[in-house]
């Protein structure tokens, strides 16, 4: 399982709040992903997989480094 580092800030935590997601379930879809691919409009990275509850999601992410990410936005979607 890999490890990353989030760099999280107060506005992208309200951000996907808005769409029902915690830092929590991002950073474990992330680490724990079904699929990663790239976005089609900005071809920043985007991991799709369940959260500890279940819940499908995509969490959108740019990476800084090896080992740093920032996320984007996450949101709910269908498998």
């Amino acid at each position: 399982m890999p490890f990353y580092f989030c760099q999280w800030n107060d506005d992208i935590i309200e951000y996907i709040a808005q769409h029902g997601i915690s830092p929590e379930d991002f950073e474990y879809v992330v680490q724990h992903p079904q699929s990663v691919s790239k976005t089609d409009l900005t071809g920043r990275e985007i991991a799709f997989g369940y959260t500890l509850t279940g819940d499908y999601i995509a969490c959108v992410y740019e990476w800084i480094d090896k080992e740093t990410l920032v996320p984007i936005t996450a949101f709910p979607t269908p498998e």
